[in-house]
C-alpha cells in the first residue's frame, strides 16, 4: 500500500491519519488527545473510523496502564499515512506563501516605465513580500502581446482579450542644448528644418513627426536610436534637439542638467497614455493585485508632478 492507494481508500481522512500518528507516537489515546487538542473520545472515534475504512484494527489495546501497540496493519497504514500528512502540510505551507505574496509574477515593460515607475513598484513589493519572485522583460514591440506575461505596461491599447487601467497621460516635451531656444514654450514651427535626433520610426515616433508636420515643422532627423540616454547624449553634443515624453525626460533627470533645457511645445502633441494590461477574467494572486495597486499609486504621484498635457495635433 502506497500513499496513492491510501488516497483511494474510501472513508480515510487527514484527521484520521493525524490521530493515528499521534497515538502511535504517544502510545496513549489520552496523551494523543492532549497533543491534538481533542477529547479522548474524539480520538477514539477517529481511530474507529480509520479501522472501519482499512478493514482491521490498527492498534492493540491491552487496557489498564499498559501502552497501546500498533498492529502490523496499522504500521503499514502509518508509514503511508505519514507521507500523505507531509504532502498535505507542504501544500498548506505553499498556499500560505502564495496568500502572503510569495509567488512569481512576470511583467512586460518598456524603458520609461523600467526607469521611473518599476523601481518604486519593485522596491515596495520586495519590502512587503520578501520572498516574491519578480521577472521583468523589456521589449519595444510594434504590436506587443501578453503571451505568458501576468501583466504588461504599454503606451496604448492591446488587441488581446485584456483588462487594463490607464496609469497616466505623458506629455511630449522638447529637450535642447542650453541657449538653443529662448526660455519658455517653443513654437513648433521653430523646429522646421532644424536638426533633431529621434527614435526609430516605430511605435509612437511616426505619430510624433506627423503631429509636428501638421503644426508646420519638418525637422531634419540627423540620428535615430531607441535609447533615451543616447538621444540626450547627442543633444548635449550639439547634434540637435529631441522630442521625448516627460517620463523619459524625468527618468534621465534632464531638467537638472545645466547643459540642457526642457521646453513645452506650442501647440503640444497629444500626450501618450500609459496603460497596464492583464488577461481578462483572471483571478489575481495577492502579489499581482498589489502590483496593480502600487503601479496606480506611483503613476498618480508622477502625473501630479508632470506638466499639464495640452491636447494638440498628435494622437492619444
Amino acid at each position: 500500500m502506497d500513499s496513492a492507494s491510501l488516497d483511494a481508500v474510501p472513508g480515510i481522512e487527514l484527521r484520521h491519519l493525524a490521530a493515528l500518528a499521534a497515538v502511535a507516537d504517544e502510545r496513549s489515546f489520552g496523551r494523543a488527545a492532549a497533543r491534538l487538542g481533542y477529547t479522548q473520545s474524539t480520538v477514539s472515534q477517529q481511530i474507529a473510523a480509520l479501522e472501519k475504512a482499512v478493514g482491521g484494527a490498527v492498534f492493540d489495546r491491552p487496557g489498564g496502564p499498559r501502552p497501546v501497540r500498533i498492529t502490523p496493519l496499522g504500521a503499514v497504514v502509518l508509514a503511508r499515512g505519514r507521507e500523505v500528512l507531509a504532502k498535505a502540510e507542504e501544500t498548506a505551507r505553499a498556499i500560505e506563501r502564495f496568500q502572503a505574496g510569495e509567488g512569481r509574477i512576470d511583467i512586460g515593460t518598456f524603458q520609461s516605465v523600467t526607469n521611473v515607475i518599476l523601481p518604486v513598484v519593485v522596491g515596495r513589493l520586495r519590502q512587503e513580500f520578501p520572498g516574491c519572485d519578480i521577472r521583468l522583460s523589456e521589449e519595444e514591440a510594434e504590436n506587443p502581446r501578453l503571451g505568458n506575461l501576468d501583466m504588461l505596461f504599454y503606451d496604448g491599447r492591446l488587441d488581446d482579450d485584456v483588462e487594463s487601467v490607464e496609469l497616466l497621460a505623458d506629455p511630449y516635451l522638447l529637450v535642447a542644448r542650453a541657449g538653443a531656444f529662448p526660455d519658455g514654450p517653443v513654437p513648433v514651427r521653430d523646429l522646421d528644418d532644424a536638426p533633431m535626433v529621434a527614435w526609430p520610426l516605430t511605435c509612437d515616433q511616426p505619430a510624433i513627426e506627423q503631429a509636428l508636420a501638421r503644426a508646420g515643422a519638418r525637422p531634419r532627423i540627423v540620428f535615430r536610436t531607441a535609447g533615451n540616454e543616447a538621444l540626450l547624449s547627442m543633444v548635449r553634443a550639439g547634434m540637435g534637439s529631441v522630442v521625448l515624453p516627460w517620463l523619459a525626460v524625468h527618468g534621465a533627470e534632464a531638467g537638472d542638467d545645466d547643459r540642457l533645457r526642457v521646453h513645452e511645445l506650442r501647440p503640444a502633441p497629444r500626450p501618450r497614455r500609459i496603460h497596464l494590461h492583464w488577461p481578462a477574467g483572471r483571478t489575481h494572486s495577492p502579489l499581482a493585485a498589489r502590483t496593480i495597486r502600487l503601479a496606480v499609486e506611483v503613476a498618480a504621484d508622477l502625473e501630479a508632478r508632470a506638466p499639464k498635457a495640452h491636447p494638440g495635433a498628435g494622437r492619444s
